[in-house]
């Protein structure tokens, strides 16, 4: 079958390519990506020229262009990992997230029900449902949890959920949901708490941390999240929501520690900055549903986790420096840029 997997070229969704190419080899993998600064088209080198995988610079807000994609290519299944996701930038530059988190994804499912997609899968995240407080550890967000947002970026994303499931109860589109915890692992843009902390500690720079550094989020690695949204294609029920969820519940500052630790770096390189606003406390999933019905558990515990992840921006070190000098954003026009003059297409 052919896949469209939106927002390819960012962390999670290549990291959910190269599983994908592993795990089903027949399919048509085709990436819709519009390399903004998250997006890196680099770490898609290795599968570019793979037979059977397609990539479109395209942005999900584009009607015309989505539909075009779509008569070309008549996918089954829609992955949709296109999203503005830093929280910071979100406070910053709102509209520029409602414009792809909630109009991208309404112009996806119009595509989906024009050309009758089998499946729009949307991949969403807990911090849809708030935050929980610190005192008290025996609280868990489940698919019933309330919507109760904290800023910009967490509500254009619950809007997403909500306009994906009046698309199923209106239009009988099938749609599923996902929500997700922290992810880690290779590939993740290094503005994210993880790599930006290690790429500063191997540089001896400040590790600066939020308030106290007590926030407490829980950690899945990444292609223990790919593997749970495989299921959901697979077996999920149409018009449901499925949260994921690792039950590695770690504060802020022990990451940091932890990988000071790990780099043989002193912890006096951390740094306490002013709070973010509406930082939420405690992030923290009941991934019972998934287990339940889907058979899914995370596989990778954290302490190894957090070891080959760390081992990864070790031996990676060319991929996360072309991102901080800015030279990734050059890769695209060095792929690409000769034969896009030349009238050639993607």
């Amino acid at each position: 079958m052919t896949i469209f997997v939106t927002g390819g070229a960012g962390f999670i969704g290549s990291n959910f390519i190269f599983y994908w190419k592993r795990q089903h080899p027949e399919d048509r993998v085709v990436c819709l990506d519009s390399l903004t600064y998250a997006g890196n088209l680099s770490t898609l080198k290795d599968v570019l020229k793979q037979p059977g995988f397609r990539f479109v610079k395209a942005d999900i807000t584009d009607r015309k262009t989505v539909w075009q994609l779509f008569e070309e290519e008549k996918p089954e299944v829609v992955v949709n990992f296109a999203a503005e996701t830093h929280v910071d930038r979100s406070i910053e530059q709102p509209e520029v997230f409602l414009d792809t988190n909630i109009k991208g994804t309404a112009v996806l499912m119009d595509a989906c029900r024009f050309f009758g997609t089998g499946r729009f899968h949307q991949v969403s995240t807990d911090e849809v449902y708030g935050d929980l407080p610190l005192d008290r550890p025996d609280l868990f967000f489940t698919e019933e949890t309330p919507i109760h947002t904290s800023s910009p970026y967490s509500s254009s994303k619950a809007a997403a959920d909500l306009l994906a499931l009046s698309y199923f109860r209106t239009y009988g589109l099938p749609v599923t949901i996902s929500r997700c915890s922290n992810n880690y692992g290779p590939y993740q843009f290094p503005e994210k708490l993880i790599p930006l902390m290690i790429a500063n500690a191997l540089h001896d720079k400040p590790l600066p941390v939020y308030g106290t550094g007590a926030n407490v989020r829980d950690w899945l690695y990444v292609e223990d999240h790919c593997k749970a949204i495989d299921l959901i294609l697979q077996n999920g029920r149409l018009g449901e929501a499925y949260n994921i969820g690792g039950h590695n519940e770690m504060k802020n500052l022990d990451i940091v520690r932890l990988i000071c630790r790990e780099l043989k770096k002193p912890e006096s390189l951390i740094t306490y900055v002013a709070d973010r606003k509406g930082h939420d406390m405690r992030y923290a999933i009941d991934p019972a549903k998934i287990h339940q019905e889907l058979g899914w558990l995370p596989e990778t515990k954290f302490a190894d986790g957090i070891h080959q992840t760390i081992e990864w921006y070790l031996t990676h070190q060319e991929w996360w420096e072309e991102i901080l000098s800015g030279d990734y954003q050059n890769y695209y026009n060095r792929m690409y840029g000769s034969r896009l003059a030349n009238g050639g297409q993607l």
